[in-house]
């Protein structure tokens, strides 16, 4: 008989794994994933990509709001796993759930541990303007992101990456490679390794009010949060009382006073040299690239932005 593995994840990120397992063979007896999340104006439920992914490919699934509570320990319990597979779940294991499956539980981490561990690696890897990233195989243990990994592999961020393609990047990464990984800890071929934990830094939360611009930093920090932050919240500022969203954005050598628009393309100075916005999206309005922004828009050479 096949052993069982429990999955738990919850965004897309997450999904792509999960069908990669199915699809090469494994049984995955049951899927976790975070409640339904209500629309903004709260008429509909939206399950989450990994609940969806199970549903395609019938697999039971289980959406506590919390996991550490009885009920859910006596259900993994009866259901004898034997591996848990966690990727970006968003809820910290407990001790006596880490305990349950024979061969534990593993992490699939998007950054090089121990650096930046925690909810937001991908973005802040992109934000630090990092030119290496990659993904982590790990087993958990009750710190977050600290327990001893078996296997790293790295990957270079592409000039100008956003958050969204750099995440479909580490998870196809992740789907193939996490695949030996899975058959070596079966097969108690997989070597774990301590981190160092004097090395490590975090990658906290993202909150929505880091995506404002401020002009007067300079213009690779500006790229980096716009890339970090895409497509939500996004890297935006505030002209007239109204916000604007930058989706695409590449590094200009223009140089001037900063926040002002510099040229009749849209070239906006820093607080060292200056970034040409691709494409823009007014509040309540559609993405538009700039030649199409510029046609209807008092935003012209010579204003303000501050």
């Amino acid at each position: 008989m096949s052993k069982k593995i429990a999955f738990l994840g919850t965004p897309s990120i997450s999904g792509q794994i999960l069908k990669s397992l199915y699809q090469n063979g494994f049984n995955i007896e049951i899927v976790y994933t975070q409640p339904p999340v209500a629309s903004n104006r709260g008429h509909k439920l939206n399950k989450s990509p990994v609940h969806i992914m199970a549903e395609i490919l019938n697999i039971p699934v289980r959406t506590p709001i919390k996991l550490d509570n009885l009920e859910e320990k006596k259900f993994i319990k009866s259901k004898n796993i034997d591996l848990g597979v966690v990727v970006a779940y968003g809820q910290i294991l407990k001790k006596d759930i880490l305990a349950l499956p024979k061969f534990g539980w593993i992490n699939i981490h998007y950054s090089l541990l121990p650096k930046l561990r925690g909810a937001a690696p991908i973005q802040r890897a992109i934000m630090n303007n990092e030119n290496i990233t990659g993904i982590s195989i790990m087993k958990m243990d009750e710190g977050l992101d600290t327990g001893p990994i078996c296997n790293q592999y790295p990957i270079n961020i592409l000039d100008n990456e956003n958050s969204e393609d750099l995440s479909k990047r580490l998870s196809n990464l992740a789907s193939e490679k996490i695949l030996e990984n899975i058959d070596n800890i079966f097969e108690n071929r997989a070597l774990f390794k301590d981190q160092d934990h004097s090395q490590s830094t975090y990658a906290k939360k993202i909150k929505k009010e880091e995506g404002k611009i401020i002009w007067q930093e300079n213009n690779k920090k500006i790229i980096g949060k716009i890339n970090g932050l895409y497509p939500n919240p996004g890297g935006w500022f505030e002209f007239q009382g109204e916000r604007y969203k930058i989706h695409k954005a590449e590094l200009s050598i223009n140089t001037g006073k900063a926040g002002y628009v510099l040229s009749d393309n849209l070239e906006i100075g820093c607080g060292e040299n200056s970034i040409k916005i691709i494409e823009i999206q007014r509040q309540g309005k559609k993405v538009q690239k700039t030649g199409e922004f510029l046609l209807g828009s008092q935003i012209k050479k010579g204003t303000n932005l501050n």
